[in-house]
């Protein structure tokens, strides 16, 4: 400031307690205490510049030295003397580091324009509005001294003018890279550069905001249209910074409110923020305890992008009591749930597009399908994972399993392979228990190698190792029936995952006993045997009689032939029994059907 008053000398002592300020030829007729501190000044240039002091001064007329205690006053005794050597009119420089407590002080003690030109107030707000209000790193400074001045830097709208130019000086600048990132292709077209744009600088200068100041910018800033992944990238380098500090007493509220914080500020675009960012605020949310609409919130994001998510992102630990499971299976399953349902809602879009625009599924290779079938992959992993620990409930277990839809596993040994696991660490389940579990299976779709396992698996229910070696038969028959045909004018049957039948493992009774249930399947297994056996005498009678034919063929008339080997086919059941013969059609297809019909007669009948 350029402001000088030649008459008066200010000068400064401490020979008591307090500091002492007076003029070298005029004693002082008035103190001021501030915090404690008491200031011995004079009368003339205060209430020359301010309000408050002239109305108190008025008030101690009768008094030779009046004394005034200011309360609450803002930004101190520093600040304080500040106002002060206005007062006397002796230089000093206003800065980003005290503007915003000038502005305060000037306010409470009311130097404002109607008590004399130029004053505190009106110089302090210029600076402000001319200097700080035009440079981001200034406006951060400035609202990071806002947060001791609170509500009062609130009310004369200090905090919302530095916000304001924050946000929009960080919206220019990114309008500015964009700019200097167009170039011209060789076809003379202008287009956005590949180059990878700088990390904005801006960043690492709001991390030094408290929280509720940085979640004022955040929010001014997704307002102004600053860039999603701009706010993501700010958003991870304030949790780093604030989430990585040394424990200290009542720092879990601290960490609690900043994980709250940031989560109300992630962008709603995917990928805004990395998907490790995500499970890592959930397992601070999970650690924390913080508000369950947190936690949904993050669990539902995940959800959108399970598909690119690894196993161990899934191991999220339980901070639960000591009787819980290792991990913490219900946060997974709350994902799972989320990500099941957006594939159904992807699926009413397409029965949606089906019916208006005509655009409808992808099928197996959309982005959906694929997304399902890694997540599969991923469950069973994690099923796997978690089946060891002694404290899983089967519950809890089979609600994981279920959560996808059923064409989401094309194939289930990843399945079975994480049931078995759960079966050899979980030895005293009940036979209903172990049978609830293998319901989960679809044995159809076991590879050939997890079928010979699996039929020689001990730990499944007798029941379901039946069913394992009903369906290898039934592969077995068609596998024969296909090679006789020999591959050539004939369709080839279904294969057995994709027919209508399905076995109920749950055909048994339950109020037959254990040993009445194993008799019974010992049974069921004898028959099955036989009818194979069966089937490959009818295939030897088969061939036997298309030699006989192909001979009949060059000794007679291929018409009369033709007529003779009909009334002989017609006769021929391949593998049905004699009942049903001559009643039904012959084609591979109707003789499959019977067959598994009868199977799967057998199952209901024990």
């Amino acid at each position: 400031m350029d402001q000088h008053h030649p008459q008066l000398t200010l000068a400064k002592s401490s020979r008591h307690s307090y500091n002492e300020w007076i003029f070298r030829d005029v004693p002082s007729d008035i103190t001021i205490e501030v915090n404690g501190i008491a200031f011995a000044l004079h009368k003339f240039p205060l209430v020359s510049r301010s309000g408050q002091i002239r109305k108190a001064v008025s008030e101690n007329r009768d008094s030779v030295i009046s004394r005034i205690a200011l309360q609450n006053l803002p930004g101190g005794t520093e600040t304080f003397e500040l106002a002060a050597k206005f007062c006397y009119g002796i230089n000093f420089e206003i800065t980003p580091s005290n503007v915003a407590q000038l502005i305060c002080v000037s306010e409470y003690l009311e130097m404002t324009e109607d008590y004399s030109n130029n004053n505190l107030g009106s110089r302090a707000d210029e600076y402000l509005n001319h200097v700080v209000c035009q440079n981001l790193e200034m406006s951060v400074l400035v609202l990071q001294q806002c947060e001791n001045l609170l509500p009062k830097a609130d009310e004369l709208k200090i905090v919302t003018r530095c916000i304001d130019a924050i946000a929009s000086k960080a919206c220019v600048e990114q309008i500015a890279s964009s700019f200097s990132r167009l170039e011209y292709s060789s076809s003379g077209r202008l287009h956005m550069s590949r180059q990878k744009c700088e990390l904005d600088w801006w960043i690492k200068d709001l991390s030094v905001l408290r929280i509720d100041l940085y979640q004022r910018v955040m929010t001014a800033m997704k307002c102004r249209g600053v860039r999603p992944e701009s706010i993501g990238e700010s958003l991870m380098n304030y949790a780093q910074k604030e989430l990585t500090k040394k424990p200290n007493g009542g720092m879990s509220d601290h960490e609690r409110l900043v994980v709250e914080t940031i989560v109300g500020l992630l962008p709603v675009e995917k990928l805004a923020v990395p998907l490790s960012f995500l499970f890592g605020l959930l397992r601070s949310a999970v650690m924390l305890d913080c508000t369950v609409a947190s936690r949904l919130d993050l669990e539902r994001r995940i959800g959108s992008l399970l598909d690119i998510a690894t196993l161990d992102d899934l191991l999220i630990p339980s901070f639960r009591h000591a009787g819980d499971t290792l991990f913490d299976v219900d946060t997974v399953h709350r994902i799972l749930v989320n990500f099941a349902q957006q594939d159904e809602s992807d699926d009413d879009d397409d029965d949606d597009d089906q019916d208006g625009s005509g655009f409808g599924s992808d099928g197996l290779d959309s982005p959906s399908e694929t997304a399902l079938f890694k997540v599969s992959k991923l469950v069973d992993n994690y099923l796997a994972e978690i089946a060891p620990d002694a404290n899983l409930k089967l519950s809890r277990f089979i609600a994981v399993a279920e959560c996808l839809p059923a064409h989401a596993r094309t194939v289930h040994d990843g399945l079975y392979r994480s049931i078995d696991v759960y079966l050899k660490a979980h030895q005293g389940l009940s036979e209903a228990e172990k049978k609830k579990l293998c319901k989960l299976i679809d044995f159809q779709k076991l590879s050939p190698e997890a079928g010979a396992h699996a039929a020689q698996n001990d730990r499944l229910p007798l029941q379901s190792i039946v069913q394992v070696l009903y369906i290898e038969q039934l592969r077995l028959r068609n596998a024969l029936y296909c090679s006789d045909l020999g591959g050539g004018d004939h369709q080839k049957p279904p294969p057995v995952h994709h027919q209508s039948w399905r076995i109920n493992s749950g055909a048994l009774s339950a109020a037959m006993s254990p040993k009445d249930n194993y008799a019974s399947l010992r049974r069921e297994n004898r028959e099955l045997k036989l009818e194979l056996t069966r089937l490959r005498m009818r295939l030897n009678d088969l061939e036997k009689e298309h030699v006989c034919m192909k001979r009949n063929m060059e000794k007679s008339n291929s018409r009369k032939f033709m007529s003779s080997f009909s009334k002989k086919i017609s006769k021929f059941n391949l593998f049905g029994h004699s009942s049903s013969r001559g009643s039904r059609s012959t084609s591979p297809s109707r003789n499959s059907q019977r067959t598994d019909s009868k199977g799967e007669q057998l199952y209901k009948d024990s």
